[in-house]
């Protein structure tokens, strides 16, 4: 047979196959749910639910078995380690290039492609160096054929309920602090506990999905609280947001679901004669107690704060407190006078001692900040039981009846907003929003006497 004729032939075959039935779509970039052409017009609220969002290259092939299109696995290929829309948007197109010019070429995720693959990224240099730039390869899809689908999707879920759980506690070890991590760790043991009674033991991961997860959340609510409830919900958000990042799952379905109302555990105010008798009465049973407190009260510290405090973070000659805080690995914090006064002499004490020992100052205390905290908490219920005060009362309370007074003496000869800005170093709010929505919980602004308006 002619050469001419074999070429001719050949050519009409592709152009046929090509223009009647493409094997494969045209690769897109899923970018979190929102057209990237109107990013500029989005609002910041819009454009971090985007990011928070997995960004993805999307394709179908079509199955020799079915002849049909079928949708193949999402690539990520390390695009969402990328936190601005700039970086991952420009890294996935890259990928989407690629990955268009790889189905070009031929690739086939139903055959095997070893030696194709070897060729394309022989010949095509400038992908692979732009692909594996900070140490990320290019994005080579995963062969299947129609005789393995069922072991695909097996293989997807074979990491067990068990494994992922213990893959987010070894992660979120690392990740988090002590304290937070024993509340995340109890929170997610419990969860795991509920689908064991349910039958997941020896199930995989992608086998629990939002109506599971619902189901449970609404036993916590049922046994607990509210407040409960949502707390479960985000731990259990969050280790799911960590299995999506490793790509153990696809989608993280826990943050769509919402936020319960819950009314939260307000601490009263102690009124001026309160303060005044628990403080007369603690002076009597328990000095260092008393002392505890007034740390709270005058340096308006947390009780898990005072907890951290070790001799060496008091300078009394600066009059300075060194605090691992909450929001900041260090604060530092004035030590008025009126706390300062109350402070015996450290200078013989171990700087590396705790400042608050069990019963004294300045020795050490082998226990857990929170385990010590729990203990001048159940110190305060016998000062609480004498004076029959309720759950709304707590050594919390002292942070809320000390930054009003303060507040409300500010106010006497300042503007709200400028006692607020003279309030923010003092409280240790990080923004004045904050600030202001704490001084609303607590009623520490308060209106003038409006009788004269009711007649």
């Amino acid at each position: 047979m002619p050469l001419k004729f074999l070429l001719l032939r050949a050519v009409h075959d592709n152009v046929h196959t090509f223009s009647m039935k493409l094997n494969y779509s045209e690769p897109k970039i899923y970018t979190g749910g929102v057209s990237i052409s109107t990013w500029s017009k989005l609002t910041n609220k819009q454009k971090q639910e985007a990011l928070d969002k997995p960004w993805y290259i999307y394709y179908s092939f079509r199955n020799p078995s079915s002849g049909k299109l079928e949708r193949e696995p999402n690539i990520k290929a390390g695009a969402n380690t990328y936190k601005t829309k700039r970086e991952r948007f420009a890294f996935l197109k890259n990928m989407q290039q690629g990955l268009l010019q790889l189905l070009q070429y031929g690739f086939n995720p139903y055959k095997d492609n070893t030696d194709l693959e070897e060729s394309f990224l022989s010949k095509n240099s400038e992908f692979k160096s732009k692909a594996t730039k900070e140490g990320r390869t290019p994005p080579i899809p995963k062969e299947k054929t129609p005789s393995n689908d069922s072991q695909i999707k097996n293989s997807q879920s074979s990491m067990l309920i068990k494994k992922a759980f213990e893959f987010s506690l070894d992660l979120k070890k690392e990740m988090m602090n002590p304290n937070s991590f024993v509340q995340y760790r109890s929170r997610i043991a419990l969860f795991e506990k509920w689908l064991k009674t349910k039958g997941y033991a020896k199930k995989g991961i992608l086998e629990i999905d939002k109506k599971l997860v619902i189901e449970y959340l609404n036993t916590v609510l049922k046994r607990s609280s509210a407040r409960n409830r949502n707390n479960s919900r985000t731990d259990i958000a969050s280790m799911f947001q960590l299995l999506e990042d490793n790509e153990i799952i696809e989608h993280n379905f826990v943050r769509k679901i919402p936020v319960i109302k819950s009314v939260p555990k307000r601490n009263k105010t102690y009124s001026p004669k309160q303060e005044k008798d628990i403080y007369n009465y603690l002076g009597q049973q328990d000095p260092h107690l008393l002392l505890f407190i007034k740390f709270i009260s005058y340096s308006i510290l947390r009780p898990i704060e005072i907890c951290r405090l070790r001799v060496e973070d008091v300078d009394l000659e600066d009059k300075k407190l060194y605090v691992k805080a909450k929001n900041k690995p260090v604060q530092i914090k004035i030590i008025p006078e009126i706390l300062l006064k109350e402070l015996p002499n450290l200078s013989d004490r171990d700087p590396k001692c705790f400042l608050f020992g069990r019963f004294e100052i300045g020795v050490d205390w082998d226990a857990k900040e929170t385990n010590k905290r729990n203990e001048f908490s159940k110190r305060f219920k016998n000062i609480k039981d004498h004076f029959k005060l309720g759950d709304e009362y707590g050594m919390y309370s002292f942070k809320h009846t000390f930054i009003t007074k303060l507040y409300r003496n500010l106010r006497k000869e300042m503007s709200q907003h400028e006692a607020k800005s003279n309030l923010l170093p003092i409280t240790g709010h990080s923004t004045m929003t904050a600030l202001e929505k704490y001084l609303r919980d607590i009623d520490a602004e308060l209106p003038e006497d409006y009788s004269r308006l009711l007649v």
